[in-house]
């Protein structure tokens, strides 16, 4: 409930949200805040966790109708993946501007030694993880079209998320700007030859 209430002031506000702001958004006395967490730098640490979380936007792709068409299931496994980064960078941008994630010894998002070590082996790479998570979800959503790719569904997957997450932070022109969902997607499924068989 903290955290929740705490992110969109932190993506407004930045490191320079109080405390007072964010228990009045959450409806609670601000005492309560120091109850389950230290320190301020504790509730921005666990909102920077939260934005990064692959959970929501995994629970989204799972609810994704395997019964839709392939261009529908791909056309929203986008939109729900576009705007977890968004919102990644949204609120990991504002922290690092306003100061907060400079210098703190690890990159924003990965998770503490205890929640992120395997019982018999080294600490795992969170970033790693999320990703492999990411691919295999969007796997799922091109199975039942397995058939009808010349690739497994497992590199049509690393294939969308690759066209997906390479875009230019700042277009420069409007030939930069980044493509709309719906023309990833017929990127993704037919190329970019108006006759493929055509081209020499």
């Amino acid at each position: 409930m903290i955290v929740a209430a705490a992110l969109p002031l932190v993506a407004e506000y930045g490191a320079a949200v109080t405390t007072s702001q964010i228990a009045r958004a959450a409806g609670i006395g601000e005492a309560t805040i120091f109850r389950a967490f230290k320190d301020k730098d504790e509730v921005l640490d666990a909102c920077v966790r939260e934005a990064v979380s692959t959970d929501h936007v995994l629970r989204e792709l799972a609810s994704v109708s395997l019964d839709e068409p392939l261009a529908a299931r791909l056309t929203e496994a986008a939109e729900a993946l576009r705007a977890h980064m968004e919102r990644i960078g949204t609120v990991v941008g504002a922290l690092h501007a306003s100061g907060h994630l400079r210098g703190r010894g690890r990159e924003p998002g990965t998770v503490a030694p205890e929640t992120g070590t395997k019982p018999d082996g080294p600490p795992e790479d969170p970033r790693a993880r999320s990703a492999a998570a990411l691919r295999q979800a969007v796997t799922e959503l091109i199975e039942p079209d397995r058939d009808a790719f010349r690739l497994t569904p497992e590199k049509v997957a690393g294939a969308f998320l690759g066209l997906l997450f390479t875009r230019l932070p700042t277009p420069v022109s409007e030939a930069d700007t980044p493509l709309t969902s719906e023309e990833l997607i017929a990127v993704l499924l037919h190329g970019t030859l108006t006759h493929p068989g055509n081209a020499t």
